[in-house]
């Protein structure tokens, strides 16, 4: 077979200098404004506060050409910037997903694009361009790998590397031979366990932050002439044969290069949790909105989910941040008694509410088989609530608000915006930036974070 690597780097490294569609640039800007939204409220959160500390006196040289580092606003190394920008835009679980693919590309592979832009002196048009690149070359080599890769690899922390060393590579201006070798390259850096995440800990943001410094190293590497192995992705030993149940599904994978666009069909999360647990909240809203109904009439909430949906998201006991924002009770419970799952859900004084946790024993959930053959591409859930008065409400949820089939709007996007940013940086500068992300030619810069308190 054709070798899938050197196609995609071909595809890739062709966005350098191709005509750029204003329909599909104006995806890669719903993506920009999207993975900012994400960004500036974790720039705030550990592990990219302490991760920061860990890295003081890095920071770029005086007079060197340097990138912002949004999480403590220092001029820094492309490496530093793609690390902790990447690691803060997943730290609060709001950024996007390939859905087919089961794969956050935003994280990875904007925050080293945006760093390489940066170094470079590149204006918007540049950095579209590598984010264009980076999805295509990320999500396609997600969808040959799954969705045997997803039981035991983050996608993010593995495919990340790949996306965030193509985006890099174009950025930087590099040929199809040298960005082949940078993906290359990044395919033997990847990692990010499952078990990360299914537990305490702050692992699974540093997925995203060590894919987009990976691959930004292997960028660099490769426009200065060091090879990689160009069999990795699909040899006998390669990252397919290691991560998969076989050598990968490339032509699924390959299928629609050049008129089917990664960019153009990506999720946008609605609610600041594990996609796994959308498609049950939509559910289980609309059911909420029909009848009426509160936390204090309800009997019991049964969830028939998809495989990750079960084996990730059914956690009747969550303590930490982390395991609420993966607990299909505690999400559902939140929904129920907040109105919504968005930040102020996992605040410590939420975590500990009495009437979330009352609720939380009576919501249950099940491996539908129906919805585990059609998962990745489509992610459903089948909710049934049975309230004290006897009535028992079913609905079927067949996908997800945000998801490209219903998609969020524009207008959409930008409410999310100002939401997340907007307390972080104050309503005038969240504003600007949203103006500057949707329109300006010039890259959005360094933004200031109003202090704690």
């Amino acid at each position: 077979m054709d070798n899938p690597l050197l196609i995609l780097a071909d595809h890739a490294a062709g966005w350098r200098d191709r005509p750029l569609d204003p329909a599909l640039a104006h995806h890669a800007r719903r993506a920009l404004v999207d993975w900012f939204a994400a960004l500036l409220p974790g720039c705030r959160l550990p592990p990219a506060t302490l991760l920061a500390a860990a890295l003081a006196g890095e920071e770029a040289a005086p007079g060197a050409a340097s990138a912002t580092s949004y999480v403590d606003g220092l001029p820094s190394p492309l490496r530093r910037a793609a690390l902790l920008n990447a690691t803060a835009s997943h730290a609060v679980e709001f950024d996007d997903i390939h859905r087919d693919s089961g794969y956050h590309p935003g994280s990875p592979t904007i925050a080293a694009a945006l760093a390489a832009a940066e170094i470079r002196g590149t204006g918007m048009d540049g950095l579209l361009r590598g984010i264009i690149a980076g999805y295509e070359v990320g999500c396609r080599i997600g969808l040959a790998v799954q969705p045997s890769h997803y039981r035991n690899w983050h996608t993010t922390g593995t495919i990340g590397t790949m996306g965030a060393a193509a985006a890099t590579a174009v950025v930087l201006g590099c040929d199809a031979d040298r960005t082949a070798h940078a993906i290359a390259t990044a395919a033997t850096m990847a990692g990010g366990l499952q078990q990360a995440f299914r537990g305490a800990g702050m692992s699974k943001p540093l997925h995203p932050g060590h894919a987009a410094e990976a691959g930004a190293l292997a960028a660099l590497a490769a426009s200065s002439g060091v090879t990689g192995a160009l069999d990795v992705l699909h040899g006998p030993v390669g990252f397919a044969a290691a991560t998969s149940e076989d050598s990968g599904k490339w032509e699924t994978a390959l299928a629609g290069l050049g008129q089917d666009h990664a960019i153009a069909v990506i999720t946008f999360k609605n609610h600041g949790c594990c996609g796994h647990i959308f498609a049950a909240l939509d559910g289980l809203d609309a059911l909420r909105r029909a009848h009426g109904f509160g936390p204090e009439d309800i009997e019991q909430i049964h969830v028939g989910g998809y495989g990750p949906t079960k084996t990730i998201c059914d956690r009747p006991v969550a303590e930490t941040e982390q395991e609420a924002r993966f607990s299909l009770q505690y999400c559902a419970a939140a929904l129920l008694v907040l109105g919504g799952v968005r930040l102020a859900a996992f605040a410590p004084e939420r975590l500990r509410d009495p009437a979330i946790r009352a609720l939380m024993p009576r919501i249950a959930v099940s491996l539908d088989p129906e919805l585990a053959d059609a998962y990745p591409q489509r992610r459903a859930a089948r909710v049934r609530v049975t309230l004290r008065d006897g009535r028992a409400l079913e609905r079927f949820q067949p996908t997800r608000k945000g998801d490209p089939d219903l998609p969020l709007s524009d207008d959409d996007l930008s409410a999310k915006f100002l939401e997340l940013a907007g307390p972080v940086t104050g309503g005038a500068a969240a504003r600007d930036l949203l103006d500057r992300l949707w329109h300006g030619a010039a890259l959005p810069g360094p933004v200031r974070l109003l202090p704690l308190g």
